[in-house]
């Protein structure tokens, strides 16, 4: 059973409507109106990257400045593996990506054995894909990062040890006491600049874009195929099968539970790499329809449809409220959590 088209009473397939090699087929106002759109798309993802991507090394002699300048693009290295609450273990976050990614990986795998290579025509495919690779890097991040954790742990057991032998053989003098509080008090103030955290290095930065090139990508699959396609499918009396609804509905669930685990920021810029996911797929299909005629996976994508531009620029558009529902997730998450658990919670937005 094709796991893609499900069973139906009305056999249908996506169907070549007309001769994508030819120049005709490129050669058009509908082809070029559609590029228009891509460059802008392109254009919009490099002014944002250049602009606000990374910690940017500011000149000026304010503080506060350089922290409105480094906050956008900031990442810390712990951030990538600790839970968003002080009380969840690090191991607990590992052991929810590892589940992840072996259940996402199984149903890659079943998708790939039903309908073979093809399936990488879909965008569908590729995102799933890409949430995949996603779980499997945060899965090694992790273990990584529970290993930091369970040698910072036993180093400051053995000081603690350490300074109770100090204590009992009489070495710490009760008139540098008083000292200890200040101490502590400036710690904390350290820590919360993030002074004393190492900066997240190449796998960190790419983790968390591809963090958040899925919160859009997952949700625009999703909203696709349940409003356009399953509509479109059902006119055509189809039934859709268990492993193609799973796939359209386990990857935002997955998503979902790791935006509230993780402590990851989410900054606003980065759907600059959301339409650049879409703009590279949008790129290959044409590339594979210019020298190959053959079926679109999508409709929508054909440029012999006279509402090309317009189906076009609707996907397009249609990226910034699914990006944006997600924002206001992760802005929902902060509130509601920094008010449940105070302290406890240590995520920064």
């Amino acid at each position: 059973m094709n796991v893609l088209t499900g069973t139906s009473k009305a056999s249908w397939h996506p169907v070549v409507t007309a001769d994508t090699t030819t120049a005709s087929y490129w050669l058009n106002w509908r082809a070029l109106i559609c590029a228009i759109w891509i460059m802008a798309s392109i254009a919009l993802t490099v002014f944002l990257i250049t602009r606000y991507e990374g910690p940017q090394n500011s000149r000026s002699k304010s503080r506060e400045t350089q922290e409105k300048k480094t906050c956008g693009g900031l990442l810390y290295e712990d951030e990538l593996w600790k839970p968003c609450l002080r009380g969840i273990h690090p191991v607990w976050l590992l052991v929810y990506r590892l589940d992840a990614f072996f259940v996402l990986i199984i149903m890659l795998s079943l998708n790939g054995a039903a309908d073979g290579g093809k399936i990488f025509c879909y965008y569908t495919q590729w995102t799933f894909t890409l949430i995949t690779i996603y779980f499997g890097l945060g899965s090694l991040i992790s273990i990584n990062g529970c290993y930091k954790h369970y040698k910072k742990v036993g180093g400051d057991r053995i000081a603690n040890l350490e300074l109770e032998g100090d204590a009992e053989q009489g070495t710490l003098h009760t008139s540098e006491t008083p000292k200890y509080s200040e101490v502590a008090t400036s710690t904390k103030e350290f820590v919360c600049h993030g002074q004393d955290r190492e900066l997240a290095g190449f796998w960190g930065y790419l983790f968390q874009v591809i963090f958040q090139m899925n919160a859009g990508a997952v949700v625009l699959t999703d909203c696709v195929f349940w409003l356009i396609i399953v509509p479109f499918l059902t006119r055509k009396d189809y039934d859709l099968n268990f492993l193609l609804i799973s796939m359209h509905s386990i990857n935002v669930v997955f998503l979902l539970g790791e935006a509230a685990l993780n402590s990851l920021r989410f900054p606003w810029f980065r759907i600059a790499y959301f339409f650049l996911w879409t703009t590279v797929y949008v790129v290959f299909q044409w590339i594979l329809h210019s020298a190959l005629s053959t079926w679109w996976p999508y409709p929508f994508l054909d440029l012999s449809n006279t509402h090309a531009p317009l189906w076009y620029l609707s996907i397009a558009l249609l990226h910034i409220p699914c990006y944006g529902v997600f924002v206001l997730i992760m802005k929902l998450k902060h509130s509601v959590f920094s008010t449940l658990f105070g302290s406890s919670y240590h995520c920064v937005y």
